[in-house]
């Protein structure tokens, strides 16, 4: 590792807390070599308090950026900083770009073109239907999704991209701290196919205050955002304002006037947000040529039904794409038995009409 790349790994493990400060270093100093070389003086006339500017000019700190890159390589990950000729075009152009981004995957995936899809931690299964269809739909044509690996819509939009493309995972943690636990597995496809990054030193815990400051690098690595579902108060909308402010296309999926989860999209629209209903909606505000590209293969596309049997057609006309139908409801609705009905279903998921949620719980796929 040259000496440049440890200078901005060491600033990061010593101000990654205060974007503020990291900012005014940069502007006093120009670069993180320069940095190092101030003096204590220096530094507290920035705002730094004794402490931090008596672990800044420490030699320790060097070493401790030693050791966290050696980790890094160790597991695999890799590190971009922002005085790399590769470090991500659309990110770079942010107020308030990460100093680095330590990351997991293909680091080609994070040059775009991309577009984010963020919703709801507890989403409705309209707002999950529409988020996996949407990622699915976008990455099967070569958009890469970004999301930020949460439960909801953001986990959903991760795993539809995967069935068509690639997607990038923003964390609001370190690497070695994935959040939450039980997308371990989820993460590590995301890695197969493209990337999780991460501005935070490698053991940080998933603090609250991470995620708002999160939400700007996956606005900034994207050309829009698409938000599916979303209270009044979501977080979400944080991701819609710093996409305003970064200069990116806003977007929204409208729903039920008469759902709290529909309240923040619905206002999003009412507000001047593009109104999504299928991805090429999202397609027609992405810029040129790739908007022509992607709706050019429009018009030779088809995507006829799959051929079902009459008894698969029975159960298929009983399901909706945006309601949950549990096993029970459809065995009173159907002439079937029991395991008639599992077999049929289990045929209609092979043929990826239909999915299953946990619980014994199926709807059509949109």
């Amino acid at each position: 590792m040259d000496d440049a790349k440890l200078c901005w790994l060491a600033l990061n493990l010593a101000l990654w807390d205060s974007l503020r400060l990291i900012k005014k270093v940069l502007s006093r100093f120009g670069s993180p070599i320069e940095a190092f070389h101030a003096s204590a003086a220096e530094l507290l006339s920035l705002g730094f308090d004794e402490g931090r500017a008596g672990r800044f000019t420490s030699s320790k700190l060097l070493a401790d950026a030693h050791k966290e890159f050696d980790r890094l390589n160790k597991k695999g990950y890799s590190l971009l900083t922002f005085g790399d000729d590769d470090y991500p075009v659309y990110l770079r152009e942010i107020f308030d770009p990460p100093s680095v981004l330590c990351y997991a995957g293909r680091v080609e995936v994070l040059q775009g073109p991309a577009v984010a899809v963020v919703g709801a931690r507890k989403p409705s299964p309209y707002g999950r239907a529409v988020a996996e269809r949407l990622a699915e739909d976008l990455a099967s044509r070569g958009i890469i999704i970004v999301s930020g690996l949460a439960r909801g819509i953001d986990s959903t939009a991760h795993w539809g991209a995967l069935r068509g493309g690639k997607t990038v995972a923003v964390l609001g943690s370190g690497l070695d701290e994935i959040y939450p636990k039980e997308h371990r597995r989820l993460f590590d496809k995301i890695v197969e196919q493209g990337a999780a990054v991460s501005e935070f030193p490698l053991d940080t815990p998933p603090y609250a205050s991470n995620f708002p400051r999160r939400n700007r690098i996956i606005s900034g690595l994207s050309q829009a955002v698409v938000v599916v579902e979303a209270t009044e108060k979501s977080g979400s909308l944080i991701s819609a304002r710093l996409a305003l402010e970064q200069d990116r296309e806003v977007m929204a999926v409208p729903g039920n006037v008469t759902s709290d989860l529909s309240r923040g999209t619905n206002w999003l629209i009412k507000t001047g947000a593009k109104l999504v209903g299928g991805w090429e909606d999202v397609a027609e505000e992405l810029p040129s040529p790739l908007r022509e590209n992607l709706l050019a293969k429009k018009a030779g596309e088809t995507q006829p039904l799959p051929l079902l049997s009459d008894d698969e057609a029975v159960v298929y006309r009983l399901l909706k794409a945006d309601e949950l139908a549990h096993i029970d409801e459809l065995l009173e609705r159907c002439p079937y038995s029991i395991s008639e009905l599992l077999g049929l279903l289990l045929s209609l998921e092979i043929k990826g009409v239909i999915k299953q949620s946990p619980g014994k719980y199926f709807q059509r796929r949109m």
